[in-house]
This record gives structure tokens, C-alpha cells and sequence, in this order.
């Protein structure tokens, strides 16, 4: 049972409710009660908008506690989707003595739901609520203690000896205390560059379990923490989706799931569950990890004949990666490399895969000798396991996509799986709990069918609103036609004239980290009246705070074209710098082979959804007004039609490129 102290006096879950009610009354017939005079007294007398889509989908919403079962709840912009699934959230979890989880699209959005202007503070400030919610974030957003011992010595007296010298006394004292606390926060550290932060972030090929300082590690002390939410876990769905694949192996070997029992499930922006599901079961395996790892049993006692085994697996491992470097090439707009399956790649991915399976063989009677230590044999075994795994599935190619990533010349296989369906099924929508997919883009045509095939799920309840918004009067929409033969100085510069004609207060939303770049280096020698911040500068939810709060500045980002929620004057101009179509990479190659028409029935489709995501970033309250433009070539008839369709406005002006 989850207790808080108030006043002194310690209250159950129960006893928190925010509506009177005794064992013997019907709990969702007194929510519903409280819920309703929550939208039409307690909110409009605080001066909120009384919005009749918001009410109904919050009478829908109740049937998914109540029946426990998958929802999709599909509502426009401007519903108001955050606050209903909110207070149905807030008031289950207290009557069930469980948190409930909050699954948000990605790490850059699960600070918007706790900052100080979100619907959880105007919760509390409104409603008399004291509301516990703890972020739950994924290990890369943590310091490693590992890693940034490592760059204070690659690159001493600077950057990073400020960083360490900022660490809690306790990281460094190790004798037993009696106070620990989280630190070590990706925001705490928010004026590190993303490149910069990655010398000292988490990273999955580090080795925790072999850390003598991992019961002092931020990220421990943080999971210690957000365990005890008694209302609210904001999570990523990555998060979210590592934890249900990870259960059943961290109970056997004798951890802690990643996250608490829960009672029920929210996935905002539910439509990108899917990805996040697939990248949970992805495996990887890096250039420099296996060498690394068996270079350590050479440090002890072993047999002549295994260690000679263990230096020609070192040796074959080296000529893989060298054989993978040469066999990939770059896709424009995607961090995955493509990867050529050569017959010399194949002969040299089986020859390793042989070694590794006779070093397995041969490690069972190496550890028969004593002379290793149990934890270190424990985890290089586990490590060949996979290793072998990845590179089965890498040679078979069953139903799995493959890429390689690079950083720092390190290279990384990448083999994740094509459809994640059954999984899902059996691991998740297999339990009765209620699970809320929220989203403004949810069906197809009317029919939510296409998103609960790719999710495994059978039975469900559903419902769509519009949005309350009159776009007809709030959003001018103007499409710059973008041809061919346009250079990127002249594109930059009627950006620039356009951000000047609102004064600032504009959201550049590009579909590559290339485009950012080639722009961000054009108005680097442009004088500007205004501050633009570039994603990947600075920690992502401190530019949204700095944006939010200096009305003429301009953000330009690659990640916010869903979830960024800033209403007023801060911004009144949205740029979408090319029509968002997916890149020409193995994950979304595989996803084009599914299908009959390609372009027509996967690139458009994807495309058109994250463009209506990018245009519902700029109306976000009734009094809302402003300019959305878009660069988009203008050949193809069919394609304008498309765009035309999903746009909320036909106050439509087209202008011709030079």
C-alpha cells in the first residue's frame, strides 16, 4: 500500500482520492462524478475553456479503467488529451495502491509533461492535488562514473573535471554512509553539447555488474527513487518497451524489473509504439566490446591452447568488423549505414561464429580449473551467447533488418526484428490491465484496424474527436514551392525572411541532422535580432524552456514534431523545412518491401502523418494565431492533393520558387 504524510498525518492510497467515497459506493460511478464536475465547475472557474471534445473523450475513457482493456483514443489537437488521461490516471492508481505508467513518444518529451507551465503543475495549482510523478529515464540520459573517468583522462583540465568536481561527496567516499540521493541527470548537465555528453553517458557495452561504484551510480540511485512514485512514472515508450523484454531475465538473475508493477498503461503519441517495441528486441554488437571482454580472462591463469583460442577470436572478431566497414555505405538522413552481403562478409561472419561457439565450449572446462573468477566467467559466457545469437541471425537474415552505426570510427552491428506482434501479444496485451493509446493520429480512413494489427492486439475499444480549434480563422498556411535546381543558400535565406516577418518566435522543423547543420552554418554569419537555439547544442528540454520564455527567439530541431506543447506568443511560426519523408535505410527498406506501391502505400503515409504532427505544433489554444509554411516541390499533382488533405486550413497561399 502506497502512504503519504500530510500534515502529519500518514494517509493510504485510499485516503488520497480526491472525491469521497467509502467501500461500500461504486469507485468508477464516483469518478465519473468528480470528473464531471471537474470539467464543468472546478476548471472553468479557474478560467479554463469549457470544451465539449474534451468532456466527451473523457466519458469514453472511463470504459478502458473500468474494462480493463486496450484503448485507442484518438483526439485532435487542442482536446485537452493530457489532463483527462491525467485525472482518470491519478485517481486509478491511488484506488488500486499502484502507479500508473505514463509512456511518452521519446526522452526529448517526458520533461514537457513535469515542466512548470504543464498540465500536472496546473493539476495541482487548480485542484488543491499533491501528485507524485517521477521521471523514470532511460540509462543513456545518466552519467557513466566509468566513462567520465575515462575522458578526464583523455582530455584533463577541462569540461569534464568541472563535471566531476560537481559530483555528490558520497561517489567518491567508499565507506558506508547513510545518505544517498539521484544525481547524474542528462538536465543537470544541460549546457553539454549531445556530442559532448555522449563521452560520459551510459552506454550498453559497458560493463555495470563489474562497476565497484555501481551502488553510488546516479542511475541506480535514480531507479531507487522513481520505484516509490505513489501516483505517476513518466517514462519513453524505448524505456517502457526495454522493461517488458527485460522482465523475466533481470528476476532470474536476480534484479529488479526496470519498473514497478504498475496498474495501468498510457502511450502518448501511441502511434509510434510500434518502432519502440522493435528497438527493445534489437541487439547489438560492437567493434570493440568482445575484445575488450576476453582480453580480461588473458589476465589470468589459463590453459596455452585457450589463449591461443582466445587471441585468433580476437584476431577473426577484428577482420569481421574490417570486412563490415568496407561492405556499408551512408544513407543521406539516417544514422544507419546500409549493409552489402558480400560472400567474403558471410565467410568471415561463420568463421567467427565458429570460434565463438568452441571458446563457449572450451570456457566450460577452463572454468572447471578455478582459476578465473566466477563473475567474470559469468559474464563473458553471457556475452559469447549473444554475440553468437547476433551473428545466427545476422547470417540467416529470417525476419530481421540489420544496419551498421558508427561513432568515433567504432562500429556497431545493429539486427532488429521485422514484426514484434506476437511478442507484444504474449508480453503485454496478454495481462488485464488498461492500456490508453493517446494520439491525434491514430486511424486510417476512419479505422483503427492497421494499429492494432502491427501491435498484436485483438480485441479493443476506440473513439476519434476533432479538434476545437477553428483553423480556418487562427492558421494561414503558406507552401514555397522547392525545385530541383534551388540552391541551399537561396532556401536558407527566405527561411531567415521568413522568421523575420514574425520577428522571431518561429519552430524550423527539419527531417535531417544534415539540413539542420547546413543551415545552422548559413545563419552563423547572418546578423539576427533574435537567438536561435539548435538541437543537440544544449539538452533538449532546456532550449524548449529558453524558447518558451524568450518569445522572439527561434528553436531548430529534428526530434519536435510531436509533443511540443507551447501556446501563446513564443510561438506563432512553424517552418517545416521539406516534407517529412522516411530515409532510404534498412529499417524503413524493409517496411517498402511489405508493401505493393512503395511510395504511395508506405513513404506518403509516413510522410503525411508526421507533416500533420509538424502543423499541429503551432495552434495550441483557442487564442492561438499564426503561419505555417512549407517547402515542398510541386510537380506531382497527386502528391500536392495528399498534403492538401491533412492540412486543418484552406487559407492556403502558394508561392513559386525562383
Amino acid at each position: 500500500m502506497i502512504r503519504l504524510i500530510v500534515g502529519g498525518k500518514v494517509l493510504n492510497s485510499l485516503e488520497r482520492i480526491p472525491f469521497t467515497f467509502s467501500k461500500t459506493e461504486n469507485f468508477y460511478q464516483k469518478m465519473s462524478d468528480w470528473i464531471g464536475d471537474v470539467f464543468y465547475e472546478f476548471l472553468p472557474e479557474a478560467g479554463f475553456e469549457l470544451r465539449d471534445e474534451q468532456i466527451y473523450m473523457a466519458f469514453q475513457l472511463e470504459r478502458a479503467f473500468k474494462e480493463k482493456k486496450v484503448m485507442f483514443a484518438e483526439a485532435g489537437v487542442g482536446t485537452g488529451k493530457t489532463i483527462v488521461y491525467l485525472l482518470y490516471a491519478i485517481c486509478y492508481a491511488r484506488y488500486t495502491g499502484k502507479p500508473v505508467i505514463v509512456a511518452c513518444a521519446d526522452e526529448t518529451l517526458i520533461e514537457q509533461l513535469v515542466k512548470e507551465e504543464g498540465d500536472i503543475k496546473k493539476l495541482e495549482k487548480h485542484l488543491g492535488l499533491q501528485i507524485d510523478v517521477r521521471l523514470a529515464k532511460s540509462p543513456d540520459q545518466y552519467l557513466c562514473l566509468q566513462k567520465l573517468d575515462e575522458a578526464i583522462t583523455e582530455e584533463s583540465g577541462g569540461l569534464f573535471d568541472e563535471l566531476y568536481q560537481s559530483l555528490p561527496e558520497f561517489v567518491g567516499i567508499a565507506k558506508g554512509m547513510q545518505t544517498f540521493y539521484p544525481y547524474g541527470d542528462r538536465k543537470a548537465y544541460a549546457h553539454l553539447s549531445d556530442e559532448e555528453w555522449q563521452k560520459v553517458a551510459w552506454d550498453p557495452f559497458k560493463d555495470c555488474f563489474a562497476c565497484e561504484r555501481r551502488h553510488r551510480c546516479g542511475q541506480t540511485l535514480s531507479r531507487d527513487y522513481y520505484r516509490k512514485s505513489g501516483d505517476l512514472i513518466v517514462c519513453s515508450h524505448d524505456f517502457y518497451m526495454e522493461h517488458i523484454w527485460t522482465y523475466e531475465s533481470r528476476k532470474r538473475e536476480g534484479q529488479l524489473p526496470l519498473l514497478p508493477e504498475s496498474s495501468a498503461v498510457i502511450f502518448d503519441e501511441g502511434h509510434l509504439l510500434e518502432f519502440a517495441a522493435q528497438k527493445a528486441l534489437t541487439y547489438r554488437f560492437k567493434e570493440r566490446t568482445l575484445e575488450e571482454i576476453l582480453t580480461r580472462l588473458l589476465e589470468n591463469d589459463i590453459r596455452e591452447q585457450f589463449a591461443l583460442l582466445i587471441e585468433t577470436t580476437i584476431e577473426q572478431n577484428a577482420n569481421f568488423f574490417n570486412e563490415l566497414k568496407d561492405s556499408t555505405k551512408d544513407v543521406r538522413g539516417s544514422y544507419r549505414k546500409e549493409i552489402a552481403f558480400t560472400a567474403k562478409l558471410r565467410n568471415e561472419a561463420d568463421k567467427l561464429r565458429t570460434l565463438l561457439s568452441t571458446l563457449a565450449d572450451e570456457l566450460v572446462f577452463e572454468s572447471e580449473m578455478y582459476t578465473i573468477d566466477h563473475y567474470l566467467l559469468h559474464i563473458v559466457d553471457e556475452h559469447i551467447d549473444r554475440t553468437e545469437l547476433s551473428l545466427n541471425l545476422f547470417l540467416t537474415k529470417n525476419d530481421v533488418i540489420t544496419w551498421v552505426t558508427e561513432e568515433q570510427a567504432v562500429q556497431t552491428l545493429v539486427i532488429m526484428p521485422k514484426a514484434v506482434q506476437e511478442t507484444l501479444k504474449g508480453h503485454l496485451f496478454s495481462k488485464m490491465l488498461p492500456y490508453i493509446f493517446s494520439s491525434a493520429t491514430l486511424s486510417q480512413n476512419g479505422s483503427f484496424q492497421y494499429m492494432a494489427d502491427s501491435l498484436g492486439v485483438n480485441e479493443y475499444l476506440s473513439f476519434s474527436v476533432e479538434s476545437p480549434f477553428n483553423y480556418e480563422e487562427q492558421m494561414t498556411i503558406i507552401i514555397r514551392e522547392e525545385r530541383n535546381k534551388s540552391l541551399p543558400v537561396e532556401k536558407c535565406k527566405v527561411v531567415v525572411e521568413q522568421i523575420n516577418a514574425t520577428n522571431g518566435s518561429a519552430l524550423v522543423l527539419f527531417n535531417t541532422k544534415e539540413d539542420l547543420a547546413l543551415f545552422k552554418t548559413y545563419v552563423m554569419n547572418v546578423n539576427t535580432d533574435w537567438p536561435i537555439l539548435f538541437e543537440g547544442d544544449q539538452e533538449i528540454s532546456q532550449l524548449v524552456q529558453k524558447f518558451q520564455n524568450n518569445e522572439p527567439s527561434v528553436l531548430c530541431s529534428v526530434h519536435l514534431w510531436e509533443g511540443l506543447d507551447i501556446p501563446g506568443q513564443s510561438l506563432t511560426n512553424v517552418i517545416v523545412w521539406s516534407l517529412p519523408f522516411p530515409p532510404n535505410d534498412p529499417v524503413f527498406d524493409s517496411k517498402r518491401k511489405m508493401v505493393s506501391d512503395p511510395y504511395w502505400d508506405m513513404d506518403v503515409p509516413y510522410m503525411l502523418l508526421r507533416l500533420r504532427q509538424g502543423v499541429g505544433r503551432l495552434i495550441r489554444a483557442h487564442e492561438d494565431k499564426g503561419i505555417v509554411s512549407i517547402f515542398m516541390p510541386m510537380e506531382n499533382k497527386h502528391l500536392i492533393d495528399k498534403v492538401l488533405g491533412v492540412l486543418p486550413s484552406s487559407k492556403i497561399t502558394f508561392t513559386k520558387g525562383e
